[in-house]
């Protein structure tokens, strides 16, 4: 790909200038391709004004005939790199390319898990962040070469599974005709709290069948797996309408089952910071923690940390990078794990947290302390979509509308949530995320539409790479950066940069595409300046591709 081929020849060429290992060299925003601050690193040790050094430097790479068309020069202490038109067309050229931006296959193993929600009811609006995070970072690693395995932890034995499993058993609660299986198991579970309530004497046989589960009772684990199988059906459909897809579902009971469970016991027990009194813990305090890490409760039974040390430890041992998706809830109960894997000389994952996705006051209809779920915000903003399509395309057939609403409904979603960076909160607004002049997922497939739309009218064209204007030079150095943008955000583990990056391409080809005439021009710019749309056009389908948005050729 030029753009790295330019990086990391630029970085040899620094290297060998300074006679530093780092030469802080980054992408240049809008005034360069590429930038290096290393001037200010070489003031300190040399002791000479930072703007004089980057002068020095350029002067030298200048005369370099290596540099080729590249043209160097020092703003100040900065000194930037921007590519000459040559490099240009070379990069509309490779973004022409069928599946642009995808590298050559890597030797690394990845295994990322993402969503993992009980499965004791559906998912609701705070569990679509997880998967919209998860999903586009898997697209991001297979796009960037790297075998990957998506995962998704079943938890199948704890306190909520026991509830929904006595609920199956001892209420007799139908289910309606036509409801989606993971509905009618979170109906089941509180119609069992309720009773809980009333009797406070359930507790303990739920403690039993908890104990009876972890001892491998056939019967027990058999009514557990088929309430959680039930639930996982009904998840499925909800992470299959978000375009999300997991490769393999693990069950956390298979790591107590197996003896993994009891391995991680006899190691942690060796442990010094170990303690076992009642409970079974280890003292994390040298490492920050107050709280001690409970493993195993006065019964006898694990808890969740025991297994998922164990479900790690067989990940570590299977894959080369480990990635977690987790809630900022989870960020105590992560941090021990990392911590305690460490001390049991284990690789520890790579956690995301995220912060949660909240809707605005009486956004959606529903009865103040009841969760969103994630089915009825895709209905909701489905249908909000459909009116959108209606009121833009009554032409179309209903049918065509139904199919675009649906599509401008996920790209809607999941654009408005994995636009902003991870660690910050955010609020989903149906109302701004439908909003196809706005910054949103409908207004980039709304960009890529357009850019079909003036091919379908230009027809047949001879391929030409000559860029002047202010637009076609800004829309071609863009174009460019595609593969390192994918490269970057893998290995930041940051989706929202490929959002923007997106987003920041609808917003260059709409302005090219309002100043400079494309249809209208000729000869050889007319010919460049289609080039340039279908560069455009190619690019935009494989970014919604790894955003998991559907590039629509007409909305």
């Amino acid at each position: 790909m030029m753009f790295q081929e330019k990086y990391h020849q630029i970085e040899r060429m620094l290297r060998a200038c300074t006679g530093e290992e780092d030469v802080l060299l980054t992408t240049g925003g809008d005034h360069a391709d590429l930038a290096s601050t290393i001037a200010f690193k070489l003031a300190k040790k040399e002791k000479r004004p930072p703007q004089k050094i980057a002068a020095d430097i350029v002067e030298k790479l200048s005369k370099d005939p290596e540099l080729g068309d590249v043209q160097v020069e020092a703003a100040g202490p900065y000194i930037n790199f921007r590519f000459g038109p040559s490099l240009l067309g070379e990069a509309v050229r490779e973004a022409l390319e069928p599946g642009y931006g995808k590298h050559s296959r890597r030797s690394v193993r990845v295994i990322l898990e993402h969503t993992s929600a009980n499965p004791n009811g559906p998912l609701h609006v705070g569990h679509i962040r997880n998967t919209v995070i998860g999903d586009t970072l898997a697209r991001a690693f297979r796009k960037a070469g790297y075998p990957l395995e998506v995962q998704y932890y079943l938890n199948d034995m704890g306190r909520q599974i026991a509830i929904v499993s006595w609920g199956f058993d001892r209420l007799d609660i139908p289910r309606s005709e036509g409801e989606k299986e993971d509905h009618y198991v979170a109906r089941v579970y509180v119609a069992a709290n309720r009773e809980i309530e009333k009797n406070p004497e359930i507790t303990k046989e739920i403690d039993h069948l908890m104990q009876k589960v972890e001892q491998g009772d056939a019967e027990t684990v058999a009514k557990f797996r088929r309430v959680v199988s039930l639930c996982a059906e009904g998840i499925k459909a909800t992470l299959a309408a978000m375009n999300a897809h997991h490769d393999r579902f693990v069950w956390e009971s298979d790591f107590v089952r197996i003896g993994d469970v009891d391995r991680i016991f006899e190691r942690i027990r060796r442990l010094p910071q170990t303690h076992e009194d009642e409970t079974l813990w280890v003292d994390l305090s040298e490492r920050g923690f107050e709280k001690k890490y409970i493993l195993r409760r006065s019964d006898g039974t694990s808890v969740y940390s025991a297994r998922d040390l164990a479900y790690h430890t067989w990940k570590a041992r299977n894959y080369d990078r480990m990635i977690d998706v987790l809630g900022a809830d989870h960020k105590l109960i992560g941090a021990q794990l990392q911590a305690t894997l460490e001390l049991l000389g284990e690789r520890p994952p790579e956690i995301v947290f995220f912060e949660f996705v909240s809707l605005p006051e009486g956004s959606m209809s529903t009865r103040a302390g009841k969760f969103v779920s994630a089915d009825e915000l895709i209905e909701e903003v489905t249908s909000k979509a459909y009116e959108e399509v209606t009121v833009r395309r009554p032409e179309l057939s209903e049918e065509e509308r139904r199919s675009i609403a649906k599509s401008v409904a996920i790209a809607a979603i999941r654009y408005d949530i994995v636009k902003v960076s991870p660690e910050k909160s955010t609020v989903f607004d149906w109302k701004e995320a439908l909003d196809f002049e706005r910054q949103s997922g409908p207004y980039i497939q709304y960009a890529h539409a357009r850019a079909c739309s003036i091919l379908e009218k230009a027809g047949e064209f001879t391929p030409m790479f000559t860029y002047e204007t202010e637009h076609e030079v800004a829309l071609a150095r863009h174009l460019a950066r595609f593969p390192a943008v994918i490269e970057q955000t893998v290995e930041e583990l940051r989706p929202h940069l490929l959002a923007n990056y997106a987003r920041e391409l609808a917003d260059l080809f709409n302005a090219f595409y309002h100043y400079d005439p494309v249809l209208k021009s000729e000869g050889e710019t007319r010919n460049s300046r289609l080039t340039l749309v279908d560069a455009v056009r190619n690019t935009l389908q494989e970014s919604l591709e790894i955003l998991g948005i559907d590039a629509l050729r007409s909305m």
